[in-house]
């Protein structure tokens, strides 16, 4: 047999009737859902920032770094709406490599993903509690989504899942914010029609049902960076790509036209110091434009309690990614501070 089918999951009906957000998660989640569509409805003109570690490879740590944030938020959000970036499922891009908390909640142990499953919705609904925001993470598989989607607030589909029918059409149906990253080749129409399909009703299959949507107004672009033919990355946040895309974006007549910067990736060429810089220019794009201060909403950034990265192995740095590299806590905080006077 190719597969083997080791155990048949809960549905996620079944997870969130064992494992019930708290009413005091619900009453964050509910009012911060309405503070962000007002953002992306161009009511708010707070600047969104999407921060956190590449991927939360452990529960204490990254509870202990949206607990840092949350401090922080208290001070800054009359400027700034920060979101913990919570991503618990990664895409691999040889297929090797630690995959994320729903596979393997604990990184030294073999995957198990109905302990990952049960891991990841504690993971963002005490993040809810202990920080007082909404998180984000990415949707890597469609199906999976139902699981946290009474919890998160925020949803990024990635640049190697943005062309897949499934993924946008499972976008439609949301009612949060789903942002649509361009492919690896930095095909802005790809993005785009993404985009548009995202805010379009749609009929189809999703887990078994045959489903309707009502199409998701607050589907939106992010920007990453993309990569040529020998694997080389090249930026697209500079003034005239965003310009571009500004531009594109009217000709198609999508609602509410917005865009997030993701700061890493292939825009710093995982050079993840430069994130810093990146989005100083980010900032100084917008304050020239008034078209651009609309249009770009927030940026992404990748960041944990200790800079850098490490491997898995004995003798690991708590707070320090085992995936991309990120910013540490010091620089994190500084940068948030800097956005805040500047917007």
């Amino acid at each position: 047999m190719s597969f083997e089918f080791i155990q048949k999951l809960p549905t996620p009906k079944e997870i969130k009737e064992k494992y019930p957000v708290p009413r005091e998660a619900l009453e964050i989640k509910e009012q911060k859902d309405m503070e962000l569509r007002d953002i992306f409805m161009g009511k708010d003109d707070r600047f969104i920032v999407i921060v956190g570690p590449c991927s939360a490879d452990n529960k204490e740590s990254v509870l202990e770094y949206v607990r840092k944030l949350g401090k922080l938020n208290k001070e800054l959000e009359d400027k700034l709406f920060i979101i913990p970036r919570i991503y618990t499922n990664k895409p691999r891009t040889t297929g090797e490599g630690y995959k994320g908390m729903l596979h393997q909640p604990d990184p030294h142990k073999e995957p198990d993903t109905l302990k990952g499953l049960i891991s990841i919705r504690d993971l963002h609904i005490k993040a809810v509690i202990e920080g007082g925001m909404i998180c984000a993470d990415e949707m890597l598989y469609p199906e999976n989504y139902r699981y946290l989607s009474d919890i998160l607030g925020y949803v990024a589909v990635g640049a190697r899942s943005v062309e897949n029918q499934q993924h946008r059409l499972t976008v439609s149906g949301m009612e949060i914010p789903a942002g649509m990253k361009n492919p690896t080749s930095g095909d802005f129409s790809i993005m785009l029609n993404s985009v548009y399909a995202g805010q379009l009703g749609h009929n189809f299959i999703y887990r078994g049902w045959d489903v309707t949507t009502d199409g998701n107004e607050l589907a939106h672009a992010i920007v990453r960076g993309s990569v040529n033919k020998y694997g080389m990355c090249y930026p697209n946040y500079h003034y005239e790509d965003l310009a571009k895309l500004y531009e594109m974006y009217i000709e198609k007549e999508l609602d509410n036209p917005s865009c997030i910067v993701d700061a890493n990736h292939a825009n710093s060429g995982k050079h993840y110091k430069e994130q810093i810089r990146i989005v100083k220019e980010v900032l100084h794009s917008r304050s020239i434009s008034e078209d651009l201060n609309k249009f770009v909403k927030g940026v992404m950034i990748e960041s944990y309690i200790e800079e850098g990265a490490q491997k898995i192995g004995d003798n690991e740095v708590f707070g320090k990614s085992i995936t991309d590299p990120c910013l540490g806590w010091e620089d994190t905080e500084m940068l948030l501070r800097e956005i805040a006077k500047r917007v």
